[in-house]
């Protein structure tokens, strides 16, 4: 039984001696996260098969991207360049601890704030394009993140270019307090200028677009789309809940349940969503060089 119970092993040869010996068996080494669940079809899914987009084959749930990934895929090749860098925030509470959160997170994601800014050619149509990354912070909407928006639009006014905006955030960033509340108005008359001037303005909604960008510009877009499963709202289930004392559908804050409302003009799969742009760029008016 000694055979049939003996575990890891392999035989070994030694060439300077007769005898066989028997040694420690190496374990085979798996790679992680070769196998991804994907929270849309609960599906299991070979990684490789997300492609660059990283959506689910099964049911198009698109992954979070970072916003250096969102402009390859939405923009032509080395047309980006990038705008407003290097504006900080003064810490209007002296939060304890958030400037070297911040630094932390600038080291990590390679952004300077929750926001990439800056102009750009889709499909050779130029636009001044912002993208919002959910790895920083949450993409929560701060000081620098509401004047780098108000400043993108303030030069697309200027230059008479459509801005195209991909919107993702947990909300008002709460270590700026009322400071950051403060930006949604100041975005919001910032977009006003820019359709005063008779200029297009497209807004992405991706996932999560939640509370005070939620209730500002991702929502003021002359045309909105959606990834699919998006997850959009202001404030939580159980908040809402407990405030209209009812109990609300399980997909109510989902871009599917928005699109079937009318607080969503279309649902583009992430693959879909250059052509998709560059179609609308063209029909209102896209800056052609």
């Amino acid at each position: 039984m000694a055979l049939f119970s003996r575990k890891d092993k392999y035989i070994r040869i030694n060439p300077n001696r007769s005898t066989i010996q028997a040694g420690p068996q190496a374990k085979p080494e798996v790679p992680d996260e070769l196998f991804i669940k994907c929270p849309g079809c609960k599906k299991t899914v070979y990684q490789r098969d997300f492609g660059a987009a990283k959506a689910c084959p099964a049911c198009s749930y698109t992954f979070r991207i970072s916003a250096y990934e969102r402009m390859d895929l939405i923009v032509d090749k080395d047309s980006f360049e990038e705008l407003f860098t290097g504006i900080r925030t003064k810490n209007p509470l002296n939060f304890p601890g958030y400037m070297e959160k911040l630094q932390a997170t600038q080291e990590k994601t390679g952004l300077d704030e929750a926001v990439l800014t800056g102009l750009a050619k889709i499909d050779g149509q130029k636009v001044a394009i912002g993208v919002m990354d959910a790895n920083f912070i949450m993409a929560s909407m701060g000081t620098v993140v509401g004047e780098k928006i108000t400043r993108l639009f303030e030069l697309a006014t200027q230059e008479r270019l459509p801005v195209v905006l991909f919107t993702a955030s947990g909300g008002a960033r709460m270590q700026e307090g009322i400071m950051s509340l403060m930006q949604m108005a100041k975005i919001s008359a910032a977009v006003k200028q820019h359709s005063n001037a008779g200029l297009f303005y497209l807004t992405v909604l991706t996932d999560p677009t939640t509370g005070g960008v939620t209730a500002s510009f991702a929502m003021e877009g002359d045309i909105i789309l959606a990834e699919p499963q998006t997850l959009v709202g202001f404030a939580g289930r159980r908040v809402i809940e407990n405030t209209v004392r009812e109990n609300l559908p399980d997909n109510f804050q989902k871009a599917e349940f928005l699109l079937e409302h009318g607080f969503v003009d279309a649902i583009v799969k992430r693959q879909e969503l250059r052509q998709t742009i560059a179609g609308l760029l063209r029909i209102h008016g896209g800056a052609y060089e």
